[in-house]
């Protein structure tokens, strides 16, 4: 009988959530926890006096959002230098302020914000990569976008008035210190912020103070933000900005023009993120034509880019700096930086740009205003491309008080992607001398490339060199009359190939050479201009050589002959003064056929002409690619589909096949302890080894291999699921007749000779698999080279012993009835153990990949590396010879069961050596 609680009511019951929240608040570091709120009226009713919310929610857009934020001060938790050893922007001092929700207040023209400020020095990646203590270890999992591993973060809460054009606002937030922790900080947030701007009002400045004393592990120095103001914006008259661009084309009609309803904006946004890298003319120096007095940049930037609502008007701001890469929000620097506004000029195509420096930043940046708009620029887009002139976008930069003194810039961004773009040919006639004597013989019944592919003409490469070796790739750009993007590989030109022979020249190239390099062409030479980029590394350093090249190529032969002019120098740094492009480059390359049985895609040469004394020589580059052209690729992906095909039907039938043999046993129970158990193992281990050894290896997974399942359409990936599916189910069915044989095989227990004959056919079949893995071990180690034929040896690709092994699991699968005629033997079984359709058709199923090899091998079907899928040389052995060999083993054990299982096991033996040997059952007597 159940004894009854006395007091009912006393218990006491805990809520799991109760539980829950005491965890959560009692390992809640003390770090993280958010000081008490700030009053408002004690800090900013001098400013902007506090008001009531009426409730009403405004959607907050980018509402008061700075862009290319800017900071000074805040050291203890920020560091007072930009940190120069990151070469990313992202890491650079940034300031980012943006607004969370907006509300109306009874006031009118003042709202109540709700909003984020953090700060980033670039500190906490550093201290990141240089600690190792645990802290920072769990720091790297974070993403650096969730804001958490900035250098200060706040959440504020203030008002702002339309009227005055100021914000205040307090809050709590954290900062970063160098040990890693979250330090609770406290401040005060002013901002100028105008309800309209204009070139004179469009920066926005302010302080950060903190609220805590100074010898609070909470305090900070004050922070001074500078920003680009996103309010809306009051253009200046379109005259007096075009009156002070001047020069250009009078007609436009070398640039370029803006199709109807095209902003500027929408043209410049794809050159933002690369920039524009600055070229000083041989009679100006960096730091006389530059518009900051002592610095002469290299590169100059774009960002918070904004255009009127009709697109011709924009207004940004201009960064320089000695970084090539560059960031739509990198921070707008005062010391390196412009305030700008623009409009494009319809007659002449070019967009004009008036520039203000940024004055009185040297202590607070809240004092700093724009100063004097004596900076030009233009920009224009050229409508014909050359060897000597790739960029999508060129200009230059002047002072408006000394317009002689101009800085030449161009884009380092993709092209333009219109129609009107051309290419124009002015090296084809240099080409043909340098190219005449390596005429190359085209062999019967080979074909190459036609030039009308993007993705076979494009190739990546490896180079050697006496000195080491690079990586590299070349990418073309212009195929006859048509351009390409070659970020995207799009056709840019709306000219396509109209005929094999497509010989654009100029007036530059004289015509006899003309006429000979056409009359040599047979219809079958092809303008080509190409962009190339090669790596070297070594040591502890790497350099890096670009190449712009033109030349010919003949679809006939697959040769491809081009001259090419190098880009000198490391970030704007020229190796001889005021040369800048090194055109004494050849560059020689032989694609391979179709259907090549070679491994290269290509081979060739990039070597200088000039004299070995030369500063400029080079020396030699042999490069070669193992890259394959698109039409072998859909060759290979139709051939590996067939193979999926044939892996997933053989999977099928092996578990038919398992069915089958578990249907007739449960038939037939008393043939069951008659089964092999180390065959049935084998034959187990032979569908749990690819599950447990990642069977995603059967699938390629390097970059070349990577391209298949672009072109396959993730086709590929599907497919795998399945054959994984597939392969559990056989391996299932396979384990439970093992089970079955194991359980029948201890109830029989009596039986102690079948046991013993299940030995001796294990010890049997243990010492020819060691025998035959010793063998494959002195193989791979060349030990008998010279004695061991061809016949026996393992699959050339194999590289190391681990792989050969793999290879002779394969061939012991492949016998998997050798346990099982070992144990009929000597055993002497007359019983039918196996069905006839499980060891023949798992026979079958094991022969079928040596069947496809052989034909694969006969029908040069066209393969990569790595990239069986079905017959795979890594998980058996495949040749000529044990094409032959394996199947006709496998049927010969096949009938060898078939006559033991009809005339008795020892039925393989000689007569002669055949024992008669009749076991009778021990009659029992009952008590």
């Amino acid at each position: 009988m159940a004894t009854q609680n006395p007091h009912p009511r006393s218990t006491v019951r805990i809520s799991p959530l109760l539980i829950l929240t005491f965890l959560s608040i009692f390992f809640t570091p003390t770090s993280s926890r958010s000081p008490a709120k700030i009053p408002y009226s004690k800090h900013c009713n001098s400013v902007i006096q506090e008001s009531t919310s009426n409730g009403h929610e405004i959607e907050p857009l980018d509402f008061l959002q700075v862009h290319g934020g800017f900071f000074k001060g805040g050291e203890k938790f920020l560091s007072s230098q930009t940190p120069n050893s990151l070469s990313y922007s992202y890491y650079q001092k940034s300031a980012r302020f943006y607004t969370n929700s907006l509300y109306q207040t009874d006031t009118e023209g003042v709202l109540k914000v709700h909003a984020t400020l953090t700060f980033n020095d670039g500190r906490a990646y550093e201290l990141m990569q240089n600690s190792s203590s645990p802290k920072w270890r769990r720091r790297r999992q974070r993403s650096f976008y969730d804001g958490s591993e900035t250098g200060v973060r706040f959440e504020l809460e203030g008002f702002w008035s339309a009227s005055a054009g100021k914000l205040c606002m307090v809050g709590t937030g954290y900062g970063l210190s160098e040990e890693g922790d979250y330090v609770p900080l406290s401040a005060v947030t002013k901002l100028n912020y105008p309800k309209r701007s204009d070139i004179n009002t469009s920066i926005v400045t302010g302080t950060v103070e903190s609220i805590e004393q100074e010898d609070s592990s909470g305090y900070f120095s004050p922070i001074s933000v500078l920003g680009f103001s996103q309010k809306k914006y009051s253009y200046s008259p379109v005259e007096e900005i075009e009156a002070k661009c001047g020069g250009g084309d009078p007609k436009g009609e070398k640039s370029l023009g803006l199709e109807p309803g095209t902003s500027v904006c929408s043209v410049l946004s794809p050159l933002v993120r690369k920039g524009f890298e600055l070229n000083y003319g041989s009679d100006c120096s960096g730091k006389k034509c530059s518009p900051f007095d002592g610095f002469g940049p290299k590169y100059m930037s774009f960002g918070g880019i904004q255009c009127s609502s009709e697109g011709k008007q924009m207004r940004m701001y201009v960064r320089f700096s000695n970084l090539s890469y560059a960031w739509y929000g990198d921070p707008l620097t005062p010391e390196t930086g412009l305030v700008a506004e623009g409009v494009w000029d319809e007659e002449k195509n070019q967009l004009c740009v008036v520039g203000c420096r940024l004055k009185n930043f040297e202590g607070s940046l809240a004092e700093t205003h724009v100063g004097d708009c004596s900076v030009g620029l233009s920009l224009t887009f050229p409508k014909v491309w050359s060897l000597n002139m790739r960029s999508p976008a060129v200009g230059s930069i002047w002072t408006l008080k000394k317009s002689n003194d101009r800085i030449g810039f161009q884009s380092l961004g993709q092209p333009i992607l219109v129609s009107e773009l051309k290419y124009n040919y002015t090296e084809s006639g240099q080409v043909k001398n340098s190219c005449a004597k390596k005429d190359r013989r085209r062999k019967s019944g080979d074909t190459f490339p036609d030039g009308s592919s993007f993705t076979d003409m494009r190739f990546d490469m490896s180079l050697k060199t006496k000195s080491g070796r690079a990586w590299g790739y070349a990418t073309p750009l212009s195929i006859g009359e048509t351009i390409f993007d070659p970020y995207s590989s799009v056709l840019i030109s709306s000219s396509i190939l109209e005929s094999s022979a497509v010989i654009t020249t100029s007036s530059s190239i004289p015509e006899s050479n003309t006429t000979a390099l056409l009359a040599n062409s047979n219809h079958n030479l092809l303008n080509v201009s190409y962009s190339i980029y090669v790596s070297f590394w070594g040591g502890n350093t790497s350099e890096t050589m670009q190449i712009s090249a033109e030349g010919v190529y003949d679809s006939e032969t697959g040769t491809l002959c081009m001259v090419g002019c190098r880009s000198l120098g490391r970030d704007g740094e020229r190796t001889v003064k005021n040369v800048a492009l090194d055109c004494k480059v050849l560059i020689n390359i032989n694609f391979a056929p179709y259907n090549s049985e070679a491994r290269e895609h290509l081979k060739g040469t990039i070597k200088s002409t000039r004299k070995e004394k030369d500063p400029l020589h080079f020396e030699e580059l042999e490069l070669s690619s193992h890259d394959i052209y698109g039409i072998e690729a859909k060759e290979t992906i139709w051939r590996m589909d067939c193979e999926i095909a044939m892996v997933l039907i053989s999977l099928t039938l092996a578990c038919v096949f398992n069915g089958l043999q578990l249907y007739y046993v449960k038939k037939h129970p008393d043939v069951i302890p008659s089964i092999s158990i180390v065959m049935l193992v084998v034959l187990t281990l032979g569908h749990m080894i690819p599950l447990v050894l990642n069977f995603e290896a059967l699938f390629f997974r390097n970059r070349n291999q990577q391209n298949f399942m672009l072109w396959s359409g993730g086709w590929l990936e599907a497919n795998e699921v399945l054959v994984r599916v597939v392969t559990m189910v056989a391996f299932l069915l396979q384990f439970r007749l093992l089970q079955f044989t194991f359980s029948a095989r201890l109830a029989e227990g009596s039986k102690k000779n079948l046991w013993d004959a299940e030995k001796k056919a294990t010890w049997v079949c243990l010492s020819l698999y060691l025998f035959g893995g010793l063998v494959a071990w002195l193989v791979h180690s060349n030990q008998f080279k010279d004695i061991v034929s061809p016949v026996i040896s393992v699959a050339k690709s194999h590289h190391d012993i681990w792989e050969d092994l793999k290879s002779f699991a394969g061939l012991v699968l492949d016998g998997f009835l050798l346990p099982q005629i070992l144990l009929n033997l000597f055993w002497d079984s007359k019983g039918m153990a196996l069905a006839p359709s499980y060891y023949g058709g798992t026979t079958l199923v094991r022969s079928l990949p040596h069947a496809y090899d052989a034909y694969r091998a006969h029908k040069s079907l066209p393969y990569l590396n790595s990239t069986y899928i079905y017959a795979d040389p890594g998980w058996d052995l495949y040749s000529a010879a044990w094409d032959v060999i394996i199947p006709c083993g496998g049927l010969l054990f096949a009938f060898l069961i078939f006559l033991q299982q009809r005339f008795g096991g020892a039925v393989v033996l000689p007569r002669r050596f055949r024992q008669s040997a009749e076991y009778e059952k021990v009659p029992v007597v009952d008590v």
